[in-house]
């Protein structure tokens, strides 16, 4: 079975769900996405890892397991979502030390985050794709393709939609505010909530 490599669009987070997010993987060289629900610490610690500009005054669970395996050399060389069963999909790390490759099991969502850490490649296999993948628009608007992202989380955690009191949260704020209100996020260690902020200061830059 072939390879289809995968690059991390970002995290999309329901806007009638609260706690729900979905991990977007766009496929490399075509135009489907495939849509992962991931829980909210993993999405905070792929958040953190996405986002260059937070950094987190403890290691995460993520970072220790970085700085562990930087220490005794061992390398993850790639990831590898391998099979879906049931809605769910597993993954695999590649993992090299001493030149003698590991296979390791490992939740799609943690293999994300490590691969981000580690600057690996993530693959999966066509028929997986092929099963789970969605289509794009061609050439999408930014703001069409988040509001996209966000209904297709909805459909995935819900069969329907709720109301939505919390959508314009940081949307009054300015931008002093947000940078202020992002700073005391990442000093309580609240990277889910740093996330959001981020994004809705990215919006405005």
């Amino acid at each position: 079975m072939s390879l289809v490599r995968l690059n991390i669009k970002g995290i999309s987070y329901s806007q009638t769900q609260n706690g729900a997010y979905a991990l977007i993987l766009n496929e490399v060289d075509g135009d489907r996405k495939l849509p992962i629900v991931i829980g909210a610490f993993e999405a905070q610690s792929i958040a953190i890892a996405l986002e260059k500009e937070i950094s987190p005054p403890r290691p995460l669970t993520h970072d220790l397991f970085k700085n562990f395996a930087d220490r005794f050399d061992i390398v993850v060389k790639q990831v590898i979502i391998h099979k879906l069963v049931d809605g769910v999909f597993y993954s695999s790390l590649i993992c090299e030390r001493d030149k003698i490759e590991e296979i390791i099991d490992a939740r799609t969502s943690d293999a994300i985050a490590l691969a981000l850490r580690f600057q690996a490649p993530i693959f999966t296999y066509k028929n997986i794709l092929d099963k789970a993948g969605i289509y794009l628009k061609v050439n999408p608007k930014k703001d069409d393709e988040d509001q996209e992202d966000s209904v297709l989380l909805d459909e995935l955690v819900a069969n329907e939609m709720e109301p939505d009191e919390q959508r314009d949260t940081y949307k009054g704020k300015s931008l002093d505010e947000l940078q202020k209100l992002l700073e005391e996020a990442v000093a309580t260690e609240d990277y889910e909530k740093a996330a959001h902020i981020r994004d809705e200061i990215s919006k405005r830059e």
